[in-house]
């Protein structure tokens, strides 16, 4: 993990302190963060991914975000499970710690599935 991606996991996890205790790890050449046992979101190459489903997924889509992606020997494969987090919501603590919230939920119930 370069420097500068390691101090934006570190700006992140001190914005959604407010949470709890907040753990990272490894994930698939990024950072995954976890809250509990639920992973809710991941950092990859300095963007901010977190997990959503059908009750969320539009919110992001009409800010124009779009899903974690990435490309393989056969094309292009679409996450839809995550999806990037705006700047201007990384930028409002509060409003950040409110869509991590919805993740969270949204992870939990993903994981009880």
């Amino acid at each position: 993990m370069s420097g500068s991606t390691e101090g934006f996991v570190d700006y992140i996890i001190d914005c959604l302190s407010s949470l709890g205790t907040i753990t990272q790890g490894r994930f698939f050449g990024g950072v995954g963060l976890k809250e509990g046992s639920v992973q809710f979101a991941m950092i990859m190459a300095n963007a901010l991914f977190f997990v959503v489903d059908d009750s969320n997924r539009v919110k992001y889509e009409k800010m124009d975000m779009e899903c974690f992606w990435y490309n393989t020997k056969k094309g292009k494969v679409n996450v839809r499970k995550y999806f990037e987090v705006p700047a201007e919501i990384i930028e409002e603590q509060d409003v950040l710690t409110e869509w991590a919230k919805e993740s969270i939920h949204i992870a939990y119930r993903l994981k009880k599935k």
